[in-house]
C-alpha cells in the first residue's frame, strides 16, 4: 500500500498533490470516472471513433468496444489515465474560455495558432500523443491567465 504523504499547506491553505497513477488502487478507484469523463468529451466534441481510439494511445476497435460496455469494471493504466487527465483538463479550460458551442467545437476547427499549422487541435493531439495533449492543455491554460 503507498504510503500517504502530508499535504503541504500555506497561511491555511493546502495544495492538492497528483494523483499517483502508478498505484494500481488508485488507478482502480479513478477509471471509472474517467472512462465515463472520456466519452462524454468524446461525444459532446463529435470525434469519430477512429480519433477517439487514437486519443487513447491507439487501442483496437475490439478493446475501444469492451472499454465502452464495461466501463465500470475497467482499471485503466497509467498512460490512458494520464491522457484521459490532459482532456478533461482540455475540456474544462474550452468551458471556461469560451461559449459550449464554440468550446464543443474548437477541437475539430482549424487553427492558425503556429502549433497547430492551421491543422485542428485534434489533428494535432492524435498525431503528437501526451505531448501534444500537454502542450494544448498549457495553451488553453495560458489563454485562461493560468500560466
Amino acid at each position: 500500500m503507498a504510503a500517504t504523504v502530508p499535504v503541504p499547506q500555506i497561511a491555511g491553505y493546502s495544495f492538492d498533490t497528483a494523483a499517483n497513477l502508478a498505484d494500481a488502487a488508485t488507478r482502480k478507484r479513478l477509471s471509472p470516472a474517467a472512462v465515463r469523463a472520456f466519452f462524454k468529451i468524446t461525444k459532446a466534441w463529435g470525434i469519430k471513433e477512429q480519433d477517439a481510439r487514437e486519443l487513447l494511445g491507439g487501442i483496437s476497435a475490439a478493446s475501444f468496444y469492451a472499454l465502452k460496455k464495461e466501463s465500470e469494471r475497467r482499471m485503466l493504466d497509467q498512460d490512458r489515465l494520464t491522457r484521459i487527465s490532459y482532456l478533461v483538463g482540455i475540456f474544462k479550460a474550452l468551458n471556461i474560455l469560451y461559449s459550449r458551442k464554440l468550446a464543443d467545437e474548437w477541437v475539430r476547427l482549424p487553427n492558425r495558432n503556429a502549433m497547430f499549422g492551421g491543422r485542428t487541435p485534434l489533428e494535432y493531439m492524435v498525431r503528437m500523443g501526451i505531448p501534444g495533449m500537454s502542450q494544448v492543455r498549457r495553451l488553453l491554460d495560458s489563454y485562461r491567465g493560468g500560466m
